[in-house]
């Protein structure tokens, strides 16, 4: 994983993929996700744009980069809130709750990650966060049928969720996400 920084250090030799996508990781954050150039970046790591072009021959390869990348961040902030509830039935709502506190924290890339479909949809770091929802799924529901149905539910409710805080619709508060992404309540009759 990349971490990123808002410093302009020259990358270490070897690294310049890496140094790449943290940079363009902070364009983006930095922009509010407006469009970032692959010579910028080249500028602001300290290179030639030749180089950056031997990692990232166009645009979409590092939209694609910057894609997963998020998505890798994304699956830690879910996978550590899922392990600190221990797994199961109370891990379910900590890893949706986790996912709409990444999309406050991380706005740009949250919606970037949403509009570059494939690294989105396939890949390993997408198959790692979808297998972490149905693990905690199938511990509520007890069937595989109704665990993806369930996991497919709480991914649209978390989203929603996200989305409408992002845009100001709802107040992006805390208590809001704990009350609205809570599996005791959120597809139960008993809550209506």
């Amino acid at each position: 994983m990349v971490t990123v920084s808002t410093s302009n250090e020259a990358y270490h030799h070897g690294s310049l993929r890496e140094a790449l996508v943290e940079a363009g990781i902070a364009a983006l954050e930095g922009r509010e996700g407006k469009d970032i150039s692959l010579r910028e970046l080249a500028r602001t790591v300290g290179v030639s744009p030749t180089a950056v072009y031997r990692h990232f021959p166009d645009k979409k390869a590092l939209a694609d980069a910057l894609a997963t990348e998020g998505l890798k961040m994304l699956y830690t902030a879910q996978k550590a809130a899922s392990d600190k509830a221990g797994g199961g039935p109370g891990a379910f709502a900590e890893t949706g709750r986790a996912y709409v506190r990444f999309a406050l924290a991380h706005p740009a890339l949250f919606r970037f990650m949403f509009t570059q479909g494939d690294p989105v949809l396939h890949g390993p770091e997408n198959d790692q966060a979808q297998a972490l929802l149905a693990a905690n799924s199938l511990a509520i529901t007890g069937d595989k049928e109704s665990a993806e149905r369930l996991a497919l539910q709480a991914w649209a409710v978390a989203h929603g969720v996200a989305m409408l805080m992002l845009d100001g619709r709802i107040p992006a508060e805390d208590g809001l996400i704990d009350r609205l992404i809570d599996q005791r309540s959120l597809f139960s009759s008993d809550a209506c």
